[in-house]
This record gives structure tokens, C-alpha cells and sequence, in this order.
């Protein structure tokens, strides 16, 4: 399967994720949203990354039981009221003063907003 139709195929199944292929080959992932306080302390992430497309599945997924096992607890987590369609302060999700994490010479760069769960 072409890089494309992985892209589109993943964007299709999670579609509250920015996802995308760096220039260096990992595969990203960012939410829309700004996660809240207790979603952080429970693990939750607000971008991933993986090796490839399946890798990149498989951490969304983490991520969605992870939503899921709070919202069971004490119902939908909120999001953030700053944080619009395209992101905080009417930024891209997952681009930022430098674009697209790993456009440049000097590797993978952790996008802005936040701390990146590499999933080590």
C-alpha cells in the first residue's frame, strides 16, 4: 500500500489526530485537542510516533483506551476551551515556526505543545 493511502487510511479511522509521515520516515500522530490535567496523569498522550503505519495503529489505539477507560470513570473529558479547529492561538495542530516535525536536516524534532510519547 502506497504512503498515501496509509496516511488517508489512518486519518479516516482516528479522526480526532493530525497524522503524518516526517521527512526522517516515523509516522506522527497529534490530537486536536489539548488534553486535560487528569488525561496527562493517566498516561494519555497529545502526539505519538512510531516506526510505521501499524506501529503508529497500534499507539492510537493505546490512546483511545486511554480516553476511554477515564471517560468510564467520570464521564466525557472536556477540551480545553483555547483550543479551536486549528489549534491553539489559530495554529496548525502539529506545525509550528518550523513546520512538520523532522523537515529538517537535523532529524526528528518533537512538534510543539508538548512532550512526544515515544512509546520506549
Amino acid at each position: 500500500m502506497s504512503f498515501d493511502r496509509h496516511l488517508a487510511e489512518i486519518a479516516r479511522e482516528f479522526p480526532e489526530w493530525t497524522i503524518w509521515r516526517s521527512d526522517a520516515g516515523r509516522w506522527w500522530a497529534t490530537r486536536h485537542r489539548l488534553l486535560t490535567e487528569r488525561e496527562r496523569d493517566a498516561g494519555c498522550a497529545m502526539t505519538i510516533d512510531a516506526d510505521d503505519p501499524e506501529g503508529l495503529r497500534g499507539r492510537l489505539l493505546e490512546q483511545q483506551r486511554c480516553i476511554t477507560a477515564l471517560d468510564g470513570e467520570t464521564g466525557t473529558p472536556g477540551a480545553s476551551p483555547d483550543w479551536g479547529e486549528t489549534g491553539p492561538t489559530g495554529t496548525s495542530p502539529g506545525r509550528g515556526e518550523t513546520g512538520t516535525p523532522g523537515a529538517s536536516s537535523e532529524g526528528d524534532r518533537e512538534p510543539p505543545g508538548g512532550a512526544v510519547d515515544r512509546g520506549t
